[in-house]
């Protein structure tokens, strides 16, 4: 390789390894829509002010579309020896159009151009990850509404607890999904500044209009400093935060459905479609789907560790290190794309089992808080004292090995004089859901109603 793109300054080619360890075209290819976008958004700004001819501008642009035109049927030659995308485009726009391509590179540095580059590629993943989310979300409500009275119990250390329903579960991860959404957004309108016309870093002599190229490129503003536009990487390290975030709520819902769909519970079912068979145990059907969205957790928390061990030590403003920024960047945001649409068609796929979560709900003594809460209500005793009998009835129960409707009014009696047959009335798991009718309780009305207004406002594409 010749140093031909770097002019006079050197005379010889890099030894081998250097380029081995300098090459980033295997992987920054992934920008050509983004550096072509942006190189005639920049091309358009230095004709309009006379910085190089129009006829040239012109010449530049249909260069570049052609070379669009060529990645994406699969015909353009990338080359090894010429680094990166940005110098694989100047070099064939330079045998597309001659001369005229030198201009291009007028009043721009490869650092402004990379840092445009892929906060356009972040800003166009994000957008699509918000929808992915909604998706997902929909999904979510969807089953909710179809279940908003099927009673499952509701765990805490894993244990059974208190009944709830299916959908007011589902709809638990309605509510994490949105906060993830919300901070993807956030993320977006952060990172919306354009650090195009920074140049290496000190911003350049020409007359350029990085207002006219950032409205071109559809952000809100330029980046006000020049240093900061081409030393900045927080617009990527705060996606990767959010994405981190989602994806170990996404983990959490994947854990979920593996032991949901265990022998041991049986509380859903997946189809064919996201499980797989076992090479040895025919009778196996593994939730290979959702183990695989739970790993991905890993690879996108680590990618977002990783960008951050890149930047923490950078004096500005740029270094070669950030080249190692877009590996992370386009490997943790397209894992928790993957896992998003694996998560959806897993939610879209599953079946609940209402006979077998009923079953569940109202083993362990899950209606015990609903003893006690009657005790208050009716008896008028503290609750710490209620606390206290209702602890005697579910261990005297235990010791026969029975439910707590099972347990005898008289034996009842003998621990507490005041109670009445009236407690048998609580001690179902269906009267137990319907009682939760607090702003965010399991009670179905409430969790029909919430449902219906997520769905109502996903279908709109509005957020809460």
């Amino acid at each position: 390789m010749s140093n031909r793109m770097w002019g006079g300054r050197f005379s010889s080619g890099p030894d081998a390894v250097m380029e081995e360890i300098n090459a980033s075209i295997g992987f920054d290819k992934k920008l050509y829509a983004q550096d072509i976008r942006g190189s005639k958004a920049h091309a358009a700004m230095l004709a309009a002010q006379g910085i190089i001819a129009a006829d040239d501008a012109e010449k530049i642009a249909a260069g570049l579309d052609t070379i669009l035109s060529e990645i994406e049927s699969g015909t353009f030659e990338f080359k090894r020896s010429l680094e990166d995308i940005h110098m694989n485009v100047e070099s064939r726009l330079a045998e597309l159009i001659g001369p005229a391509a030198g201009r291009l590179h007028t009043a721009r540095s490869r650092n402004d151009q990379v840092a445009v580059d892929i906060k356009l590629w972040v800003r166009d993943t994000l957008d699509h990850i918000d929808g992915q989310i909604a998706d997902l979300m929909t999904a979510l409500a969807e089953r909710a509404a179809e279940h908003a009275g099927t009673v499952m119990p509701g765990f805490t250390h894993l244990q059974s607890a208190q009944p709830v329903t299916f959908g007011h579960h589902m709809l638990a991860y309605v509510e994490m999904l949105a906060r993830d959404r919300g901070r993807m957004r956030d993320a977006r309108a952060r990172l919306n500044e354009c650090p195009l016309g920074a140049a290496a870093l000190a911003g350049t002599s020409f007359p350029i209009d990085r207002h006219r190229t950032a409205a071109a490129l559809g952000f809100d503003r330029p980046t006000a400093n020049s240093l900061d536009s081409v030393a900045d990487r927080d617009f990527a390290l705060e996606a990767l935060s959010a994405a981190s975030i989602a994806a170990m709520h996404l983990s959490r819902l994947a854990e979920e459905i593996v032991i949901w769909t265990s022998a041991q519970f049986r509380f859903v079912k997946l189809s064919d479609k996201f499980t797989t068979g076992s090479s040895i145990m025919p009778q196996k059907r593994n939730p290979d789907a959702a183990e695989l969205v739970r790993a991905k957790t890993g690879r996108i928390v680590g990618s977002l560790n990783a960008l951050t061990m890149i930047m923490k030590g950078l004096p500005l403003t740029y270094s070669k290190d950030m080249q190692e920024d877009k590996e992370q960047i386009f490997d943790g945001l397209e894992s928790l794309s993957l896992a998003l649409a694996a998560m959806t068609g897993m939610i879209r796929d599953l079946q609940p089992d209402p006979a077998v979560l009923k079953a569940a709900a109202g083993s362990g003594y899950a209606t015990a808080t609903d003893l006690a809460d009657w005790l208050v209500r009716r008896l008028g005793i503290p609750f710490r004292e209620a606390h206290h009998v209702t602890g005697r009835i579910v261990a005297l129960a235990s010791s026969r090995e029975v439910g707590l409707d099972q347990v005898t009014l008289a034996e009842m009696q003998a621990i507490h004089a005041g109670i009445t047959d009236e407690v048998y009335s609580v001690l179902t798991v269906e009267r137990s859901v319907v009682s939760r009718t607090s702003f965010g309780g399991t009670a179905p009305d409430n969790v029909a109603r919430e449902a219906a207004g997520w769905l109502a406002r996903l279908r709109g594409d509005g957020a809460r």
